[in-house]
């Protein structure tokens, strides 16, 4: 099984979905909680097929949405799993407060870094790591193609993983490269807060639990980024 087939192996319950919003930056879906992911964008993305079934996942039962995290079209996976994040169940206990990006700073000091997605903290890494190497899907300004990922991450002693590697499939990838020795972040708005992450390599996992649905829907349906975005709350957990 993907890691998002043993995520969705460990939910229970009949909920359905209550709504689906596809925005710009972010996808949102509305079942026991609401969930978010990473809005996903295939190549060519502006002509590329439309969702499945667009129009009547709201009513679907939501597992069945959360099926769709396995699509090849990066729109569909975001759809899944943001299904499979409003309906997880989070052990609070297990929560830490503890912003990732400090964890990141803290434990990238004088060492090696790899950081796959572009995040706001990435300049105060720079500043205290011995050296940082930033990977994006398309390669641009202080930035190299995730092409690199099997050249940087195996001498990296800290891992930092955007979520959204979860959607565009790529996240099993990554996690093979990674030493064992390394500290493995996963982070991002998209992350699952599910402990099955911690089975396959992953020491810190940060998501998001959104706190306030009608809010967190507006200001996404608005176009905004995730630094706009009220009603949600941090949450970082670490592996035991």
């Amino acid at each position: 099984m993907t890691i998002l087939e043993e995520i969705i192996s460990t939910i229970a319950g009949e909920e359905t979905v209550c709504e689906v919003r596809a925005c710009v930056f972010w996808t949102a879906v509305v079942s026991r909680w609401c969930g978010l992911a990473s809005t996903g964008r295939d190549e060519g993305w502006h002509e590329g097929s439309p969702v499945r079934d667009a129009g009547s996942l709201a009513g679907r039962r939501a597992l069945d949405v959360a099926a769709l995290s396995q699509s090849e079209s990066l729109r569909e996976a975001a759809i899944g799993v943001a299904a499979i994040n409003s309906l997880l169940e989070i052990d609070r206990d297990r929560c830490i407060d503890l912003n990732a990006s400090e964890i990141i700073v803290e434990g990238g000091r004088g060492k090696r870094v790899v950081i796959v997605g572009r995040f706001p903290f990435i300049g105060r890494v720079r500043e205290v790591a011995r050296e940082l190497a930033v990977l994006e899907r398309v390669e641009g300004p202080g930035t190299l193609p995730e092409s690199k990922a099997e050249e940087v991450i195996p001498d990296a002693d800290v891992v930092a993983i955007t979520g959204s590697a979860l959607v565009n499939h790529s996240l099993e990838k990554l996690l093979g490269l990674c030493p064992a020795e390394a500290l493995v972040i996963v982070l991002g708005p998209t992350t699952p807060l599910s402990t099955v992450l911690f089975d396959h390599g992953v020491d810190v996992i940060a998501g998001t639990r959104v706190m306030d649905t009608p809010e967190v829907l507006r200001f996404i349906s608005e176009g905004a980024a995730f630094k706009q975005v009220r009603g949600v709350e941090l949450l970082t957990m670490r592996k035991e």
